[in-house]
């Protein structure tokens, strides 16, 4: 759900939806329009509504109920991909499988040159060559949190960046030489 939308919309939503349905069989055999009337503000609910019904379904059907447990597994269900599986493997249940790549891993990543790439999956190759597999669930959550809250896209808040020393960034807020000399 949380394509093109913020993740404080995603959180009332979701406590909307999973108060009414409570299990994957309950969202799999659902009214289609009452769970797009629930999630209607996120955008794109008719999609969000597939995907959810579709992955509900293949939850209840092919996995006996369980969400899986393995990246590959992940990948058949549907509206879920690297960064989806990577998040629900971490999150859910500490499987380092990879290091998730949102919007804002994608920028900072770049930021700190820690990658030249801009699609998600090199990206995320390239991290997983520098970060040990034993970080990777917390260096994306680090690196997410970090993006939210100090390293935003628009105006990067780098006076209150522990980073700002590495970070070559031509959007930075403030020029480090320049800083210092004050």
């Amino acid at each position: 759900m949380s394509a093109q939308c913020t993740d404080a919309v995603v959180n009332i939503v979701t406590e909307v939806l999973f108060q009414k349905y409570r299990t994957p069989k309950e969202l799999a055999y659902a009214n289609p329009s009452d769970i797009e009337q629930i999630i209607r503000p996120t955008g794109f609910f008719r999609n969000k509504t597939k995907s959810i019904m579709g992955a509900s379904k293949k939850i209840v059907e092919e996995f006996g109920g369980g969400v899986p447990r393995t990246m590959e597994q992940l990948l058949t269900v549907p509206g879920a991909a690297r960064k989806t599986a990577n998040v629900v493997l971490g999150t859910a249940f500490g499987i380092a499988s990879g290091v998730v790549v949102d919007t804002h891993v994608m920028r900072l990543s770049t930021r700190l040159d820690l990658t030249k790439h801009t699609e998600p999956k090199k990206i995320e190759l390239d991290l997983m060559k520098i970060i040990p597999q034993d970080r990777w669930i917390k260096f994306s959550h680090q690196l997410i949190w970090h993006g939210r809250r100090v390293c935003v896209a628009r105006k990067p808040r780098c006076i209150n960046c522990n980073l700002e020393k590495i970070c070559y960034s031509k959007d930075k807020t403030i020029n480090t030489q320049a800083h210092r000399l004050k």
